[in-house]
């Protein structure tokens, strides 16, 4: 993979306040393909002690949205256009694992999946999955 397209996807996922504030990295970048994780803490989850349907959709949409990214044009930005998100198990441990990878590449729209994995003890466990569809846009550039 052309190492200006990893560039351009870390260096538009460093200018999101939200990943920072949630502790997500980006871990792999790999054309067409992109991995995130997200140490789990206490703040991240809801009333049951589960991470957040919230936040395991953001990972999610991430992954996605940046597995998209790898196969845009140089000056395109990629936006969501909609998402379908299956919690098939809570998610605890010590950190989430989101997966994003394109399958339907097109010039505008591009259809994505993904998988989340919640580790624990060296375990994964898959807890949801993610079919989504993203939009290439050359008029909204990198903000940051």
């Amino acid at each position: 993979m052309d190492t200006n397209i990893k560039q351009r996807v870390q260096d538009s996922f460093a200018c999101q306040p939200v990943l920072a504030t949630i502790g997500a990295t980006l871990t792999r970048v790999r054309s067409g393909e992109v991995t995130i994780e997200l140490p789990i803490r206490s703040d991240l989850t809801q009333q049951h002690g589960f991470v957040h349907a919230g936040i395991v959709t953001l990972v999610a949409d991430t992954a996605c949205g940046y597995a998209a990214l790898t196969l845009m044009p140089p000056l395109a930005a990629v936006l969501s256009v909609e998402f379908k998100v299956n919690f098939l198990s809570p998610a605890t441990g010590e950190k989430l694992i989101a997966r994003g990878w394109v399958i339907k590449p097109g010039k505008t729209i591009m259809v994505c999946q993904g998988e989340i994995h919640a580790r624990n003890g060296g375990e994964d466990k898959l807890v949801a999955i993610i079919l989504a569809t993203m939009i290439t846009r050359e008029d909204v550039g990198l903000v940051g």
